[in-house]
């Protein structure tokens, strides 16, 4: 990962149509510059929390991320400024924002697996059996992984603010990440009672998810970026309209991989959606289609104490028969076009070509995705 001395001196410049050219980069230098911030700033607190699997189990979350959140923040950063070391740090931040949520979300899931290894309360679990610590080991690790998440909120913060960015440009960005925060922890909190069982309506669903995940995801980084870099309230807002398109339409993705997303790209078993009976889009957008005896084995599966490997089969098969991976395909692909429409609202003289090119780059990178 890149060194301080190499974030500093070469900022990654975002531009063209092809992501590989600079996506990668992007996510490399994202990726350093956590990295340097742990070594600088996290290491010896999680020395001290006598917990040695900490240190590794966060660093292992952070280098499997795909740094969507940074990425955005960096390409609202780009529509106003150049290049900048410091705003790639603002932007790495967010990583540690990011760990947070999955650290916490997968505690309230009780997911086992997250990209392809242990969820961090499984393995702190792990840790404290293999000790013979005295107390429960499956409470021991979600409240190390609770704790983690913490620390983790408080760090994101921390880099954010000694970013090397000019406290003028912070000032415009903390009501924005402010409203980040709220909004996801509202969404948390929504989406804990959004029981499938309770047949919900779907335009409920799709607020949950658009506070939850859409907002968090696109919007909100982007706005946040722009703002660190001084853009006006018209290319901010119309900012804000592509990024809640493109967040509403990455979270319906998200939602068809909960249901049919292989594990060799998901990281997680097939059908985990499913196997949790989360009130998804997904589910509650086939629920509403289907009808008469379709609905009676919905309704079957959504309110089963448990389901098995075959009724998993059977449920992604009743969804599928009743229209409904159509019926979202058409939904992300009307909000990847409202995005485009969106964009097209500035001339050049408002939106660069190259920030235009790189935003409708990442739109597709997070509507057309399967992991």
């Amino acid at each position: 990962m890149a060194s301080r001395s190499e974030v500093a001196t070469e900022p990654p410049v975002v531009a063209g149509p092809t992501a590989a050219r600079w996506l990668a980069p992007l996510r490399r230098s994202v990726l350093g510059a956590v990295t340097e911030f742990l070594d600088v700033n996290c290491r010896e607190a999680l020395y001290g929390a006598h917990v040695d699997i900490a240190e590794l189990v966060l660093r292992g979350m952070l280098a499997e991320g795909k740094c969507l959140r940074s990425t955005y923040l960096y390409l609202g950063w780009q529509c106003g400024a150049r290049p900048d070391a410091a705003a790639l740090r603002a932007a790495a931040s967010l990583e540690l924002l990011h760990a947070f949520a999955l650290l916490q979300d997968d505690v309230m899931d009780e997911s086992s697996m997250r990209r392809g290894r242990p969820s961090a309360h499984r393995a702190f679990e792990r840790w404290h059996r293999e000790r013979g610590l005295p107390g429960s080991s499956a409470r021991f690790g979600e409240s190390a992984a609770v704790l983690l998440g913490d620390l983790c909120l408080v760090w994101a913060e921390q880099m954010l603010r000694e970013s090397g960015l000019e406290e003028a440009a912070l000032a415009r960005a903390w009501p924005r990440y402010d409203a980040m925060r709220t909004e996801l922890a509202i969404g948390q909190f929504a989406d804990l009672v959004n029981d499938s069982a309770g047949f919900p309506d779907f335009d409920d669903v799709l607020d949950v998810a658009r506070r939850k995940s859409g907002n968090y995801t696109v919007r909100r980084p982007l706005e946040i970026g722009a703002a660190l870099a001084g853009c006006d309230d018209e290319v901010i807002a119309v900012l804000g309209r592509y990024g809640e398109a493109i967040g509403e339409a990455f979270q319906l993705r998200d939602d068809l991989l909960g249901v049919f997303g292989a594990p060799r790209t998901t990281g997680k078993p097939t059908g985990t959606d499913l196997v949790a009976r989360k009130a998804t889009t997904v589910v509650v957008a086939g629920y509403r289609l289907a009808g008469g005896a379709q609905q009676r084995q919905f309704k079957e599966f959504m309110t089963a104490q448990q389901l098995s490997s075959d009724d998993v089969t059977r449920w992604q098969a009743l969804i599928s028969e009743v229209g409904t991976v159509q019926r979202i395909e058409d939904m992300i692909h009307r909000r990847f076009a409202a995005a485009v429409q969106a964009l097209d609202s500035l001339d050049e003289a408002r939106l660069r070509p190259d920030a235009r090119s790189a935003l409708i780059t990442m739109a597709s990178a997070c509507t057309e995705r399967v992991s």
